[in-house]
């Protein structure tokens, strides 16, 4: 056994120990913190797709997803698929997908996102992607064990994708080949970056698309225990400004399923070695994760009104 496969299964033990060390929950987004300790670690060594850190945090997802008690659409939670990278070689990738089933059979169904891949290691530097998009998937994390205590009306679907930094391939994978019909996604609600503002804000992008979620989403901010703020989705401040095409929703969105995206604005740390967990302020991005909870909830809960509001010509 060579010394560097010991050294990922000494790293794959420690991580999955982490997992199993942490306190038992007494509510939907106790573990978040944890969450995006586990998956930013140095052992992951920054999450590049088809690397072993890679490997680990699919590991340690998996393990989550067995905790809170998802079953997989089909006979597994994997689904391979192979992208080009942005110098056009062939390289493979991996989403997880469970399902949280409705009460209302055959019905619409809403689809929960995140990214979990990062950039790696750059110039010998671990990029570890503790906000973009450990945070996310915390929050993916924590709105799954919301629905499973409060089971929803509608399916929700649970979609952990790679290669996001790859050109949203994993996304992009996903509505090519989706596990239940396109047509049946009522919604897709995206979390990318949900863990670091220094002024009390998280944005939800998607309202100047589909005015429907507005009701919806301003009674969400009124009680929100972080300011709400509604923008990032015209070009009315600049195209760099418009969050529309800037993560994994856009692939829906290129689909012509209706989307919602929630992220902080972008900071010191975005894309840089210093992205760690010790950078997060901590209580901002537990409050953020009850935010995302409770519109995750009140988005299902009005998932039938937005279907018609978002499919009448």
């Amino acid at each position: 056994m060579t010394s560097q496969l010991v050294l990922r299964l000494a790293s794959a033990a420690a991580l999955l120990a982490l997992a199993a060390a942490a306190p038992a929950l007494a509510a939907p987004g106790d573990k978040a913190l944890a969450d995006v300790q586990a998956l930013s670690a140095d052992a992951l060594q920054g999450r590049a797709p088809g690397t072993p850190g890679s490997a680990l945090a699919r590991a340690y997802i998996l393990k989550r997803f067995g905790e809170i008690g998802l079953a997989p659409i089909g006979a597994g939670f994997e689904r391979p698929f192979v992208f080009s990278t942005r110098d056009g070689t062939q390289a493979d990738g991996i989403n997880l997908i469970a399902r949280i089933p409705g009460a209302a059979k055959g019905g619409k169904a809403m689809v929960i996102s995140a990214h979990y891949d990062h950039l790696g290691v750059r110039g010998g530097e671990i990029f570890n992607g503790a906000d973009d998009n450990a945070s996310g998937v915390a929050g993916l994390l924590a709105v799954a064990e919301a629905f499973k205590a409060h089971p929803p009306r509608h399916d929700v679907i649970l979609a952990v994708v790679d290669a996001e930094e790859s050109g949203l391939s994993g996304a992009r994978a996903f509505v090519a080949n989706p596990p239940v019909p396109l047509s049946s996604i009522a919604l897709d609600v995206n979390f990318d970056m949900l863990s670091k503002n220094p002024k009390n804000e998280l944005y939800v992008s998607g309202v100047s698309a589909f005015p429907a979620l507005k009701p919806i989403l301003d009674a969400v901010a009124a009680k929100a225990p972080v300011s709400l703020k509604q923008g990032h989705d015209t070009d009315a401040d600049g195209k760099q400004n418009n969050w529309t095409d800037q993560s994994d929703h856009y692939a829906f969105a290129e689909k012509r399923v209706p989307w919602v995206y929630f992220g902080v604005e972008d900071h010191p740390e975005y894309h840089k070695p210093t992205d760690d967990f010790a950078t997060i302020p901590q209580d901002f991005f537990k409050r953020s994760v009850a935010t995302v909870i409770a519109a995750s909830q009140a988005l299902e809960q009005g998932l039938d009104s937005l279907t018609v509001a978002t499919t009448t010509p």
